[in-house]
């Protein structure tokens, strides 16, 4: 798999580098590697604003946490983000972000997401952010790639919030362009992939938002689980809900997928960490203690 330095960048990126234009393009490129029953940070790059804090290890030595942070708190039109992370064999690290990701209005530019993730033999990676904010107006793609080597394990959260309803902001214009494909040694395992425009059937429909401004998905890939653990997911769901929101829980191999459908961003995050709490101990033989920062 390419480097983010052996991505290419547009010509209009290049130069907003090399003039100190208006659009940033920033990256950061993590690597892991497993020393012993250590996880470390073993390669640390980055261009522009993105940035990740030191590792920690508040659980034990063999999971690495670390933070990653973007200082300008809010990515504005034009911006993009590239992130990339390695995780060597038998390695493990959860990632995480101080606060909600905030994208802001276009203003007729286009903002990027690109993540590329490699878990390799035995490895884990839990990549759980805050949740993302769409102002109203943004224009805003996500491209996530995620490559597992055989028996290595992926947990990813994501919360979007359309509009800033407790700003009485709602999202009247702008869309979010998403992809995301799952690959277990080079073979396609999970592809979903679309486009939500602010103002669309699909904002209203069953099939889309159901009217509700906050969506929420946790992927789970590992071993094998059984239908007991996931009507325990269900259940915990439920009870972390409230009357406006949805929950599911759907297992298609290996896949596991939880969604949330509601109004309240904190409720999302509940329903989301409860679903967390039950699957990362049988995914990955650890308690799942919520991260200091997601109660910050």
């Amino acid at each position: 798999m390419r480097h983010i330095a052996d991505l290419p960048v547009s010509s209009a990126h290049s130069q907003s580098l090399a003039t100190g234009g208006s659009h940033w393009l920033a990256t950061l490129d993590l690597g892991f590697e497993c020393d012993g029953d250590t996880t470390r940070l073993m390669r640390r790059e980055h261009t522009g604003p993105l940035r990740v804090q030191k590792p920690l290890y508040p659980e034990h030595t063999s999971t690495c946490h670390a933070i990653i942070i973007h200082p300008p708190g809010g990515v504005v039109g034009g911006d993009e983000l590239r992130m990339q992370f390695d995780m060597g064999p038998n390695a493990r690290a959860l990632l995480s972000t101080p606060g909600a990701a905030k994208w802001y209005r276009a203003n007729g530019h286009r903002s990027r997401q690109r993540l590329r993730v490699r878990v390799g033999t035995g490895a884990a990676l839990e990549w759980l952010p805050q949740e993302t904010i769409l102002f109203n107006a943004a224009d805003v793609v996500l491209d996530s790639l995620i490559d597992l080597e055989a028996d290595a394990t992926y947990i990813g959260c994501e919360i979007l919030c359309f509009g800033r309803t407790a700003s009485g902001e709602d999202f009247e214009q702008g869309q979010l362009q998403q992809s995301l494909m799952i690959r277990r040694e080079g073979k396609p395992l999970w592809l979903e992939q679309g486009v939500l425009k602010a103002g669309s059937p699909l904002m209203q429909s069953p099939l889309g938002l159901g009217g509700h401004c906050v969506c929420a998905t946790l992927i789970a890939v590992g071993r094998t689980t059984n239908p007991a653990l996931l009507n325990t997911v269900r259940q915990q769901c439920e009870a972390s809900s409230d009357e406006q929101g949805h929950s599911g829980v759907t297992q298609m191999k290996s896949v596991i997928i939880v969604r949330y459908l509601g109004n309240r961003s904190e409720v999302a995050r509940r329903v989301m960490l409860a679903a967390w709490q039950v699957l990362r101990p049988a995914l990955l033989d650890r308690d799942a203690l919520i991260p200091r920062i997601w109660n910050t």
